[in-house]
C-alpha cells in the first residue's frame, strides 16, 4: 500500500473540474480527454491531472459486449429507455452513466519502473476509502459476483457495490478510472443492465461469460451511508483528500497542446465508436 501512497503523493496536482460541463457533452469525448491526458502526462509534458465528470443517460460497453449474439435488439432496448449508448477504449463491461455517477481520472506517468496494474487500482481505492472515512464504513475491494461489469476491484460497503475501477495506458501515461454511484438507485441501474444481457443474449451459450445481474448486490453511497450525498458534496470531498497527497494542487484546462492533441484522440475514438457499432 506504501507504493500506491507514493502514487498518489505527488508534488503537483492539476484538477480538470467536468463534472458539471460534461452533462452537455458525449460520453465519447471524455474517453478522448482521457487519451490525450495520458500521452501528455506520460511525455512529461503535463503534471500528474486529476479529471472529474458526469454524462447524463448513457450505457458505456466494453468491447466484449459488441460480441453479444442479439446486440441490436439490447441496444435498441436501451434507447427506448432513454439512453445513448457508446464503446469504450478501456476494459470491461456495460456500465450505466447518469446524472447520480460521478467518474474521477487520474493520470499518471509510467514511471522507469513502470506501474504494476494493482498499484493503480490500490491508489484510486485508498483515495476514496479517505474520502469517506468519517462515516466508520469498511470499504472492499473485490469482485463482487451478480454485479455489473464485475472486476477484483469492485468497491463496496457490506457485500454491496458502490463503484468500479478501470485503467487505460497509452504513451507512457496511466489513467485509472472509477465510477462512483453517488446517489439513486444502485439496483435500478443494475436492472436496466440487466434486462440489456437478457435481450442481447436470450439464453444463448456464448464464448465469454457475462455477467448474471443481480440488482440487489449494488447500490449508490447515498443508499449505503445513509447521506443524502450529491455529485458536488463528493467533489468537495474528493478535492480535499487530493490536497493533502499534493505540494500543490490547482485548477487547469488542456494547453494549446493538449487541445491539438485532443482532436485527433477525439476523432480516433469517435470513428472506432462508429465502426464498432456499424453505425
Amino acid at each position: 500500500m506504501n507504493l500506491a501512497q507514493d502514487l498518489l503523493q505527488q508534488a503537483e496536482w492539476r484538477v480538470i473540474d467536468q463534472s458539471a460541463l460534461a452533462i452537455h457533452l458525449n460520453a465519447l469525448h471524455s474517453f478522448g480527454m482521457d487519451d490525450t491526458l495520458c500521452a501528455s502526462v506520460g511525455s512529461g509534458s503535463a503534471p500528474p491531472t486529476a479529471r472529474t465528470w458526469v454524462h447524463h443517460h448513457t450505457i458505456v460497453l466494453g468491447i466484449q459486449d459488441t460480441r453479444l449474439p442479439y446486440l441490436n435488439e439490447g441496444i435498441d432496448f436501451l434507447k427506448s429507455q432513454g439512453y445513448q449508448v457508446i464503446v469504450r477504449n478501456s476494459g470491461g463491461l456495460a456500465v450505466v452513466l447518469d446524472e447520480g455517477v460521478l467518474n474521477i481520472s487520474l493520470i499518471f506517468p509510467e514511471t522507469e519502473k513502470g506501474i504494476d496494474i494493482n498499484r493503480g487500482y490500490d491508489a484510486m481505492w485508498m483515495l476514496i476509502k479517505e474520502m469517506f472515512s468519517d462515516f466508520n464504513k469498511e470499504i472492499e475491494a473485490k469482485e463482487i459476483v451478480g454485479s455489473y461489469c464485475p472486476g477484483s476491484y469492485d468497491l463496496s460497503i457490506g457485500g454491496q457495490k458502490f463503484a468500479g475501477i478501470s485503467q487505460r495506458r497509452l504513451r507512457n501515461g496511466v489513467a485509472v478510472q472509477i465510477y462512483l454511484g453517488v446517489n439513486g438507485s444502485g439496483s435500478e441501474r443494475a436492472d436496466l443492465i440487466g434486462k440489456f444481457y437478457s435481450l442481447s443474449r436470450k439464453g444463448e451459450q456464448t464464448k465469454f461469460q457475462y455477467p448474471e445481474i443481480q440488482p440487489a448486490v449494488m447500490a449508490s453511497l447515498s443508499e449505503l451511508l445513509g447521506a443524502e450525498l450529491t455529485v458536488q458534496d463528493v467533489m468537495l470531498r474528493f478535492l480535499q483528500a487530493l490536497k493533502n497527497k499534493a505540494g500543490r494542487l490547482y485548477a487547469g484546462q488542456l494547453t494549446e497542446d493538449e487541445a491539438s492533441l485532443f482532436e485527433s484522440y477525439y476523432h480516433r475514438v469517435t470513428e472506432r465508436n462508429e465502426k464498432v457499432l456499424g453505425e
